[in-house]
């Protein structure tokens, strides 16, 4: 099943948004931590709705606690930065796909990009005047991207 990566999100909104649409496409959603808040916080159930109790969550203390449990092969990575080298219409994503995204205000961290080069990508955008995308609304976008055709 394909999976949604939060990388140390820092605004609990956007997480219960995230979580919410991890319920409406069957996928699962995993936090890696420190988070900028506590899971129990009500902003994150707030955005999620009543849908939060749905969500199927796994926690870990790292980015490398995360791949001993995982262990996820180098296809199944696909991080999402607006600095990314291809766009994100480019990759076939196998049914076991990770989309990984990071902090709001900071990315992925670079120590994670270093260990995934050639795994970068970005969502298109037309204006030169924006930098970023709201990270809830860059998730929806790739997640619904990476089940073309399955759903």
């Amino acid at each position: 099943m394909t999976a949604i990566v939060l990388v140390q999100p820092e605004i609990p909104g956007n997480t219960g948004a995230v979580g919410r649409t991890c319920v409406a496409l069957d996928m699962e959603l995993i936090l890696i931590h420190p988070l900028g808040f506590e899971i129990s916080d009500k902003r994150v159930k707030r955005s999620g709705l009543d849908y939060w109790p749905h969500v199927r969550l796994a926690e870990y203390a790292s980015w490398d606690a995360f791949l001993a449990a995982r262990a996820p092969r180098e296809d199944q990575v696909f991080l999402f930065e607006e600095f990314g080298a291809r766009s994100f219409y480019e990759p076939d994503y196998p049914e076991d796909a990770f989309l990984v995204f990071g902090q709001e205000t900071k990315g992925i961290p670079q120590a994670i990009l270093a260990r995934h080069e050639g795994r970068l990508f970005k969502l298109p955008m037309r204006s030169e005047v924006i930098r970023s995308l709201n990270l809830a609304n860059t998730v929806s976008a790739a997640a619904y991207q990476a089940l073309r055709g399955r759903i």
